[in-house]
Protein backbone atom coordinates (compact mmCIF):
# COMPACT_ATOMS: atom_id res chain seq x y z
CA UNK A 1 0.00 0.00 0.00
CA UNK A 2 1.40 3.50 -0.65
CA UNK A 3 1.49 6.34 1.41
CA UNK A 4 -1.44 8.59 1.87
CA UNK A 5 -0.54 11.69 0.40
CA UNK A 6 -1.17 14.86 2.40
CA UNK A 7 1.15 16.79 0.09
CA UNK A 8 0.79 17.21 -3.17
CA UNK A 9 3.72 16.06 -5.54
CA UNK A 10 4.53 18.58 -8.82
CA UNK A 11 2.42 17.12 -11.40
CA UNK A 12 -0.19 17.56 -9.51
CA UNK A 13 0.35 20.95 -8.19
CA UNK A 14 0.64 21.29 -11.90
CA UNK A 15 -2.49 20.09 -12.42
CA UNK A 16 -4.04 22.87 -9.81
CA UNK A 17 -2.02 25.90 -10.90
CA UNK A 18 -3.80 24.75 -14.61
CA UNK A 19 -7.49 24.86 -13.54
CA UNK A 20 -6.60 27.90 -11.62
CA UNK A 21 -5.19 29.92 -14.67
CA UNK A 22 -8.14 28.91 -16.35
CA UNK A 23 -10.65 29.65 -13.84
CA UNK A 24 -9.11 32.87 -12.93
CA UNK A 25 -9.51 33.98 -17.10
CA UNK A 26 -12.75 32.68 -17.42
CA UNK A 27 -14.44 32.10 -13.44
CA UNK A 28 -14.19 35.93 -12.17
CA UNK A 29 -16.86 37.32 -10.11
CA UNK A 30 -17.84 38.69 -13.05
CA UNK A 31 -18.46 35.59 -14.70
CA UNK A 32 -20.05 33.35 -12.13
CA UNK A 33 -22.41 36.51 -11.82
CA UNK A 34 -23.77 36.83 -15.23
CA UNK A 35 -24.02 32.79 -15.42
CA UNK A 36 -26.19 33.03 -12.15
CA UNK A 37 -28.47 35.12 -14.24
CA UNK A 38 -28.19 33.39 -17.67
CA UNK A 39 -31.13 30.93 -19.00
CA UNK A 40 -28.69 27.90 -17.98
CA UNK A 41 -27.27 29.01 -14.79
CA UNK A 42 -23.55 27.66 -15.95
CA UNK A 43 -21.29 28.53 -18.33
CA UNK A 44 -21.29 26.07 -20.99
CA UNK A 45 -18.26 26.99 -23.17
CA UNK A 46 -15.84 26.92 -19.81
CA UNK A 47 -17.30 23.55 -19.25
CA UNK A 48 -16.20 22.89 -22.29
CA UNK A 49 -12.94 23.82 -22.24
CA UNK A 50 -12.20 21.50 -19.28
CA UNK A 51 -13.11 18.73 -20.66
CA UNK A 52 -11.59 19.23 -24.01
CA UNK A 53 -8.11 21.73 -23.13
CA UNK A 54 -8.02 20.44 -19.49
CA UNK A 55 -9.41 16.90 -19.75
CA UNK A 56 -10.25 16.84 -16.08
CA UNK A 57 -13.84 15.96 -16.31
CA UNK A 58 -12.56 12.60 -16.86
CA UNK A 59 -9.71 11.99 -14.27
CA UNK A 60 -11.10 9.05 -12.46
CA UNK A 61 -11.99 7.29 -15.83
CA UNK A 62 -9.69 4.37 -17.09
CA UNK A 63 -8.14 5.20 -19.92
CA UNK A 64 -9.97 2.33 -22.07
CA UNK A 65 -13.18 4.64 -21.39
CA UNK A 66 -12.21 7.61 -22.81
CA UNK A 67 -10.66 9.08 -19.52
CA UNK A 68 -7.51 10.20 -17.93
CA UNK A 69 -6.65 7.21 -15.84
CA UNK A 70 -5.87 9.14 -12.49
CA UNK A 71 -7.54 9.49 -9.87
CA UNK A 72 -9.34 10.78 -6.56
CA UNK A 73 -6.76 12.60 -5.18
CA UNK A 74 -6.27 14.50 -8.46
CA UNK A 75 -10.26 14.81 -9.06
CA UNK A 76 -10.48 16.76 -5.55
CA UNK A 77 -7.82 19.01 -6.96
CA UNK A 78 -10.30 20.12 -9.07
CA UNK A 79 -13.56 20.08 -7.06
CA UNK A 80 -11.25 22.13 -4.77
CA UNK A 81 -10.02 24.90 -7.33
CA UNK A 82 -14.07 24.63 -8.70
CA UNK A 83 -15.32 25.76 -5.17
CA UNK A 84 -12.83 28.56 -4.36
CA UNK A 85 -13.97 30.10 -7.98
CA UNK A 86 -17.92 29.14 -7.17
CA UNK A 87 -17.28 28.17 -10.94
CA UNK A 88 -20.66 27.92 -12.76
CA UNK A 89 -20.60 24.11 -13.82
CA UNK A 90 -22.54 21.26 -13.35
CA UNK A 91 -18.48 19.39 -12.60
CA UNK A 92 -20.78 17.40 -8.94
CA UNK A 93 -23.86 16.40 -11.12
CA UNK A 94 -21.74 14.92 -14.01
CA UNK A 95 -18.28 14.43 -13.31
CA UNK A 96 -18.41 13.36 -9.85
CA UNK A 97 -21.90 11.98 -8.95
CA UNK A 98 -23.02 10.28 -12.02
CA UNK A 99 -19.28 9.12 -13.00
CA UNK A 100 -18.77 7.52 -10.07
CA UNK A 101 -22.43 5.56 -10.62
CA UNK A 102 -21.38 3.94 -13.49
CA UNK A 103 -18.49 3.31 -12.31
CA UNK A 104 -19.70 1.41 -9.11
CA UNK A 105 -21.78 -0.57 -11.73
CA UNK A 106 -21.10 -3.83 -13.50
CA UNK A 107 -22.59 -2.42 -16.54
CA UNK A 108 -20.37 -2.42 -19.65
CA UNK A 109 -22.61 -1.65 -22.52
CA UNK A 110 -23.35 1.96 -20.19
CA UNK A 111 -20.48 2.65 -19.38
CA UNK A 112 -18.55 2.08 -23.30
CA UNK A 113 -21.66 4.30 -24.20
CA UNK A 114 -21.75 7.18 -21.62
CA UNK A 115 -18.75 7.77 -20.31
CA UNK A 116 -16.54 8.82 -23.35
CA UNK A 117 -19.07 11.73 -24.02
CA UNK A 118 -19.27 12.57 -20.42
CA UNK A 119 -15.81 13.57 -20.60
CA UNK A 120 -15.29 15.36 -23.01
CA UNK A 121 -18.65 17.61 -21.87
CA UNK A 122 -20.68 16.80 -24.85
CA UNK A 123 -23.17 14.56 -22.63
CA UNK A 124 -24.33 15.50 -19.19
CA UNK A 125 -25.61 13.02 -16.93
CA UNK A 126 -27.49 13.40 -12.92
CA UNK A 127 -27.61 11.39 -10.70
CA UNK A 128 -31.19 11.26 -9.41
CA UNK A 129 -31.49 9.37 -6.20
CA UNK A 130 -32.46 11.63 -2.93
CA UNK A 131 -35.89 12.30 -2.22
CA UNK A 132 -37.46 14.31 1.07
CA UNK A 133 -36.29 12.22 3.82
CA UNK A 134 -34.18 9.94 1.81
CA UNK A 135 -30.97 11.62 0.53
CA UNK A 136 -28.91 8.43 -0.79
CA UNK A 137 -32.08 5.70 -1.22
CA UNK A 138 -35.03 4.67 -3.56
CA UNK A 139 -37.45 6.76 -1.98
CA UNK A 140 -40.59 5.92 -2.45
CA UNK A 141 -39.95 5.71 -6.58
CA UNK A 142 -40.85 2.09 -8.15
CA UNK A 143 -40.03 0.17 -10.74
CA UNK A 144 -42.27 -2.03 -12.76
CA UNK A 145 -41.18 -4.39 -15.84
CA UNK A 146 -44.14 -4.60 -18.19
CA UNK A 147 -44.55 -5.83 -22.30
CA UNK A 148 -42.45 -3.02 -23.24
CA UNK A 149 -39.89 -2.69 -20.95
CA UNK A 150 -39.29 -0.79 -17.19
CA UNK A 151 -41.42 1.98 -16.32
CA UNK A 152 -40.47 4.31 -12.96
CA UNK A 153 -42.64 5.95 -11.21
CA UNK A 154 -42.06 8.84 -8.79
CA UNK A 155 -40.02 12.03 -7.84
CA UNK A 156 -36.52 12.58 -7.49
CA UNK A 157 -35.30 16.25 -5.59
CA UNK A 158 -32.82 17.44 -5.44
CA UNK A 159 -31.37 16.27 -8.53
CA UNK A 160 -27.46 17.99 -8.64
CA UNK A 161 -27.44 19.20 -12.86
CA UNK A 162 -30.86 17.81 -13.42
CA UNK A 163 -32.07 20.74 -15.06
CA UNK A 164 -28.91 20.31 -17.49
CA UNK A 165 -29.00 16.45 -18.00
CA UNK A 166 -29.07 14.87 -21.27
CA UNK A 167 -30.03 11.39 -19.03
CA UNK A 168 -30.17 10.63 -15.91
CA UNK A 169 -29.16 7.42 -13.36
CA UNK A 170 -31.93 7.05 -11.37
CA UNK A 171 -32.65 4.93 -8.23
CA UNK A 172 -35.79 2.97 -7.78
CA UNK A 173 -37.51 0.02 -6.09
CA UNK A 174 -37.50 -2.92 -8.27
CA UNK A 175 -40.16 -6.38 -6.98
CA UNK A 176 -36.38 -7.65 -5.95
CA UNK A 177 -35.01 -4.55 -3.78
CA UNK A 178 -33.04 -1.64 -5.41
CA UNK A 179 -32.19 -1.52 -8.72
CA UNK A 180 -30.41 1.14 -10.93
CA UNK A 181 -31.95 2.60 -14.51
CA UNK A 182 -30.93 4.84 -16.88
CA UNK A 183 -33.70 7.19 -18.17
CA UNK A 184 -33.51 9.51 -21.02
CA UNK A 185 -33.82 13.16 -20.19
CA UNK A 186 -36.90 13.37 -23.07
CA UNK A 187 -39.00 11.23 -20.67
CA UNK A 188 -38.95 12.99 -17.20
CA UNK A 189 -40.33 16.61 -16.10
CA UNK A 190 -38.04 18.48 -14.26
CA UNK A 191 -38.26 21.81 -12.61
CA UNK A 192 -35.62 24.43 -11.35
CA UNK A 193 -35.86 24.46 -7.55
CA UNK A 194 -35.79 28.14 -5.58
CA UNK A 195 -33.02 27.73 -3.49
CA UNK A 196 -30.60 29.67 -1.10
CA UNK A 197 -27.42 29.46 -3.38
CA UNK A 198 -28.29 31.28 -6.78
CA UNK A 199 -24.78 29.72 -7.88
CA UNK A 200 -25.53 25.90 -8.25
CA UNK A 201 -29.03 25.33 -9.53
CA UNK A 202 -30.95 22.09 -8.43
CA UNK A 203 -33.79 20.34 -9.35
CA UNK A 204 -36.64 18.46 -8.94
CA UNK A 205 -37.29 15.18 -11.40
CA UNK A 206 -40.54 13.64 -12.00
CA UNK A 207 -40.92 10.60 -13.62
CA UNK A 208 -44.51 9.53 -14.68
CA UNK A 209 -44.28 6.29 -16.23
CA UNK A 210 -41.00 7.29 -17.55
CA UNK A 211 -38.92 4.35 -20.04
CA UNK A 212 -36.18 3.11 -18.59
CA UNK A 213 -33.49 0.71 -18.94
CA UNK A 214 -32.19 -1.53 -16.01
CA UNK A 215 -28.36 -0.84 -15.30
CA UNK A 216 -26.15 -4.46 -14.11
CA UNK A 217 -25.42 -4.37 -10.81
CA UNK A 218 -24.36 -7.24 -8.49
CA UNK A 219 -24.62 -5.24 -5.52
CA UNK A 220 -27.19 -2.45 -6.18
CA UNK A 221 -27.11 -1.04 -2.49
CA UNK A 222 -22.95 -1.57 -2.34
CA UNK A 223 -22.64 0.48 -5.31
CA UNK A 224 -24.93 3.51 -3.81
CA UNK A 225 -23.23 3.17 -0.65
CA UNK A 226 -20.02 3.42 -2.17
CA UNK A 227 -21.16 6.65 -4.96
CA UNK A 228 -22.01 8.36 -1.27
CA UNK A 229 -18.61 7.83 0.04
CA UNK A 230 -16.83 9.40 -2.91
CA UNK A 231 -19.54 12.09 -3.15
CA UNK A 232 -18.47 13.05 0.32
CA UNK A 233 -14.72 13.39 -0.43
CA UNK A 234 -15.13 15.01 -3.80
CA UNK A 235 -18.29 17.62 -2.32
CA UNK A 236 -15.65 18.04 0.95
CA UNK A 237 -12.66 19.41 -1.57
CA UNK A 238 -15.50 21.36 -3.14
CA UNK A 239 -15.65 23.05 0.37
CA UNK A 240 -12.09 22.75 1.03
CA UNK A 241 -11.89 25.41 -1.82
CA UNK A 242 -14.80 27.74 -0.47
CA UNK A 243 -13.19 27.90 3.01
CA UNK A 244 -9.26 28.52 1.66
CA UNK A 245 -10.92 31.61 -0.23
CA UNK A 246 -12.78 32.87 2.44
CA UNK A 247 -9.63 32.59 4.97
CA UNK A 248 -7.54 34.46 1.87
CA UNK A 249 -9.90 37.59 1.34
CA UNK A 250 -11.23 37.76 4.65
CA UNK A 251 -7.57 37.68 6.21
CA UNK A 252 -6.76 40.31 3.28
CA UNK A 253 -9.29 42.82 3.55
CA UNK A 254 -8.58 42.70 8.15
CA UNK A 255 -5.43 43.91 6.57
CA UNK A 256 -6.69 47.38 5.11
CA UNK A 257 -9.65 47.57 6.90
CA UNK A 258 -8.85 50.61 9.47
CA UNK A 259 -11.68 51.17 12.23
CA UNK A 260 -10.53 53.61 15.76
CA UNK A 261 -7.71 54.30 13.58
CA UNK A 262 -6.61 50.56 13.50
CA UNK A 263 -6.48 47.62 10.98
CA UNK A 264 -9.56 45.23 12.72
CA UNK A 265 -7.00 42.33 12.06
CA UNK A 266 -4.77 43.86 15.21
CA UNK A 267 -8.00 43.36 17.40
CA UNK A 268 -8.01 40.16 19.39
CA UNK A 269 -11.37 39.20 18.68
CA UNK A 270 -10.58 39.22 14.66
CA UNK A 271 -7.39 37.58 15.57
CA UNK A 272 -8.70 34.85 17.29
CA UNK A 273 -11.61 34.00 14.51
CA UNK A 274 -9.06 34.24 11.94
CA UNK A 275 -7.05 32.09 13.53
CA UNK A 276 -10.00 29.38 14.22
CA UNK A 277 -10.75 29.99 9.97
CA UNK A 278 -6.66 28.55 9.56
CA UNK A 279 -7.15 26.00 11.87
CA UNK A 280 -10.42 24.77 10.16
CA UNK A 281 -8.57 25.23 6.84
CA UNK A 282 -5.65 22.96 7.93
CA UNK A 283 -8.02 19.57 9.38
CA UNK A 284 -9.86 19.79 6.57
CA UNK A 285 -6.72 19.86 3.58
CA UNK A 286 -5.76 16.59 5.84
CA UNK A 287 -9.14 15.11 5.72
CA UNK A 288 -10.07 15.38 2.48
CA UNK A 289 -6.20 14.42 1.07
CA UNK A 290 -6.50 11.35 3.45
CA UNK A 291 -10.16 10.51 2.01
CA UNK A 292 -8.94 10.91 -1.98
CA UNK A 293 -5.95 9.13 -0.92
CA UNK A 294 -8.18 6.08 0.51
CA UNK A 295 -10.60 6.16 -2.57
CA UNK A 296 -7.56 5.14 -4.81
CA UNK A 297 -5.31 3.15 -2.60
CA UNK A 298 -7.21 1.90 0.41
CA UNK A 299 -10.88 1.02 0.09
CA UNK A 300 -11.31 -0.63 2.79
CA UNK A 301 -10.58 3.00 4.59
CA UNK A 302 -13.01 5.14 2.76
CA UNK A 303 -16.02 4.72 4.43
CA UNK A 304 -14.47 5.93 7.61
CA UNK A 305 -12.51 8.82 6.27
CA UNK A 306 -15.44 10.25 4.11
CA UNK A 307 -16.90 10.08 7.05
CA UNK A 308 -14.39 12.45 8.54
CA UNK A 309 -15.00 14.79 5.96
CA UNK A 310 -19.04 14.33 5.19
CA UNK A 311 -18.85 15.43 9.13
CA UNK A 312 -16.67 18.28 9.69
CA UNK A 313 -15.61 20.16 6.38
CA UNK A 314 -19.24 20.99 5.80
CA UNK A 315 -19.84 22.80 9.04
CA UNK A 316 -15.76 24.22 8.65
CA UNK A 317 -16.65 25.85 5.78
CA UNK A 318 -20.24 27.64 6.93
CA UNK A 319 -18.49 28.76 10.11
CA UNK A 320 -15.78 29.98 8.17
CA UNK A 321 -18.33 31.89 5.98
CA UNK A 322 -20.16 32.91 8.49
CA UNK A 323 -17.57 34.69 10.32
CA UNK A 324 -16.15 36.21 6.86
CA UNK A 325 -19.17 38.01 6.17
CA UNK A 326 -19.24 39.47 9.89
CA UNK A 327 -15.67 40.08 9.78
CA UNK A 328 -15.93 42.24 6.22
CA UNK A 329 -18.97 44.35 8.59
CA UNK A 330 -21.86 46.10 6.31
CA UNK A 331 -19.96 45.07 3.08
CA UNK A 332 -20.12 42.00 3.50
CA UNK A 333 -24.15 41.39 3.34
CA UNK A 334 -24.33 43.64 0.13
CA UNK A 335 -25.68 42.07 -3.29
CA UNK A 336 -22.03 43.43 -4.89
CA UNK A 337 -19.50 41.89 -2.26
CA UNK A 338 -18.97 37.95 -3.02
CA UNK A 339 -19.25 37.22 0.59
CA UNK A 340 -22.43 36.64 0.48
CA UNK A 341 -21.97 34.15 -2.40
CA UNK A 342 -19.80 31.39 -0.25
CA UNK A 343 -21.92 31.85 2.69
CA UNK A 344 -25.00 30.52 0.57
CA UNK A 345 -22.96 27.88 -1.31
CA UNK A 346 -21.63 27.09 2.37
CA UNK A 347 -24.47 26.72 3.61
CA UNK A 348 -26.25 25.04 1.27
CA UNK A 349 -23.03 22.30 0.65
CA UNK A 350 -23.46 21.44 4.32
CA UNK A 351 -27.05 20.16 4.18
CA UNK A 352 -27.33 18.53 -0.19
CA UNK A 353 -26.28 15.17 0.89
CA UNK A 354 -28.52 15.40 4.27
CA UNK A 355 -27.64 16.96 7.23
CA UNK A 356 -24.24 16.96 9.58
CA UNK A 357 -26.08 14.63 12.34
CA UNK A 358 -26.67 12.09 9.98
CA UNK A 359 -22.86 12.17 8.37
CA UNK A 360 -21.69 11.70 12.40
CA UNK A 361 -24.15 9.20 13.68
CA UNK A 362 -23.15 7.17 10.19
CA UNK A 363 -19.65 7.44 11.33
CA UNK A 364 -19.70 6.63 14.82
CA UNK A 365 -21.83 3.27 13.29
CA UNK A 366 -18.79 2.55 10.63
CA UNK A 367 -16.60 3.25 13.93
CA UNK A 368 -18.24 0.52 16.29
CA UNK A 369 -19.66 3.49 18.53
CA UNK A 370 -22.96 4.35 17.97
CA UNK A 371 -25.98 3.59 15.45
CA UNK A 372 -27.21 5.13 12.00
CA UNK A 373 -30.57 3.28 12.27
CA UNK A 374 -33.08 5.59 10.73
CA UNK A 375 -30.35 7.93 9.10
CA UNK A 376 -28.24 6.02 6.82
CA UNK A 377 -27.88 5.92 3.22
Amino acid sequence: MTAPVLVLDAEQEALRAAVRALLTDRAGSAAVRAAMESETGVDRDLWTRLGRDLDVLGLVVPEKLGGAGAGHVERSIVAEELGRALAPTPFLGSAVLATDALLALDDEAAQQDLLPRMVTGETIVALAVAEPGAPWGPGRTTATEGPDGWRLEGRKTPVVAGDLADEFLVVATAPDGPAWFRVSGADVTRSVLTTLDPTRRLAAVTLRGAKAVRLESADPRAALDRVADLAAVALGAEQLGGLAEVLETTTEYAKIRVQFGRAIGSYQAVKHGLADMYSSWEFAVSAVRYAAWAADAAPAELGVAAGVVASFVGPAYFAAARDGVQFHGGIGYTWEHDAHLYYKRAMSTELLFGPPSAARARLADRLGIGTSEGVGV
